[in-house]
């Protein structure tokens, strides 16, 4: 998969320090020996044990060591942290930034008013936030109200997860293929209401007529939003992934991206002066 990815002129890889209890981070620091100064890495830190200072530089040790680099590209917090004040917080990434062991702070799972207070305190500490990793997908559209908007108003790069919605949108499930959805009580949650299984099948039938399959649609759907950077794809083998890697060739038109939009709900604006909202 790996090899696949560069093959299709893919060169940003995301990790965490969770993943797999470590597994995931070996094994990339291992393929990305050849190739290391044209590649992108980010990991992340902070989902288990918190955000306090101790904690992130622990794990950020462990991750660099895994993945055999003296500088890591890109460097989230995995989730917000109520119970640690943000400027212990920042001043611990800053000083990672300062000294080259990192390059580019970010922040995973973060809601835009959490961005921007953490942005905030960022700047008090003389760094900021250069990348957030939200949700998005045609199934999950939260970040259009007000996550992407104070991306695209600051200047943040945006690389949202799971386009695909856990696999729902490769219309697998429909067809009684299993995976996590099945087996994941969390992500059954996450994706198991009636509406966003029948978004999942009208996506499934668009892409019959298109003669392209879904799981391309539905990632070239995502990637197209003018506030995404990047989306991270996944996967478990080259045939799973390749559908993914395809919407990289693949730029719908108004016609096809408005036909698509309309197959799930456009979520409400942040602001009930609807005559002014911009959509």
């Amino acid at each position: 998969m790996f090899e696949a990815c560069l093959g299709n002129d893919i060169n940003f890889f995301d990790t965490a320090h969770t993943y797999n209890g470590g597994l995931s981070e070996r094994f990339l620091g291992k393929f990305i020996k050849q190739d290391r100064e044209n590649l992108i890495i980010a990991t992340k830190a902070g989902y288990t044990g918190g955000s306090g200072g101790d904690n992130i530089l622990k794990q950020f040790d462990e991750s660099r060591l895994r993945l055999d680099l003296d500088t890591i590209d890109i460097l989230y917090l995995h989730r917000w942290d109520a119970e640690t004040p943000l400027l212990e917080t920042f001043e611990t990434l800053s000083r990672l930034k300062e000294t080259g062991k990192v390059r580019y702070i970010g922040v995973s799972n973060f809601a835009a008013w959490q961005v921007m207070k953490a942005q905030g305190v960022a700047n008090l500490v003389g760094t900021r936030i250069d990348i957030i990793q939200p949700m998005y997908s045609l199934i999950k559209r939260q970040a259009e109200v007000e996550i992407f908007p104070m991306a695209l108003g600051e200047e943040i790069a945006v690389a949202p997860y799971s386009p695909l919605g856990s696999g729902l949108l490769t219309g697998k499930y429909l067809s009684g293929g299993t995976g996590r959805l099945s087996t994941d009580k969390r992500y059954a949650a996450r994706y198991g209401q009636d509406w966003m299984v029948d978004t999942a099948q009208r996506l499934s039938g668009i892409a019959i007529e298109m003669g392209i399959d879904a799981a391309t649609l539905a990632v070239a759907w995502a990637a197209q939003h003018t506030a995404v950077t990047a989306p991270i794809i996944s996967a478990r083998s080259v045939a799973q992934l390749q559908p993914s890697l395809e919407a990289g060739n693949l730029t719908l038109t108004d016609e096809e991206y408005d036909r698509i939009e309309a197959l799930s709900v456009r979520p409400a604006p942040a602001t009930d002066r609807l005559e002014e909202a911009v959509f």
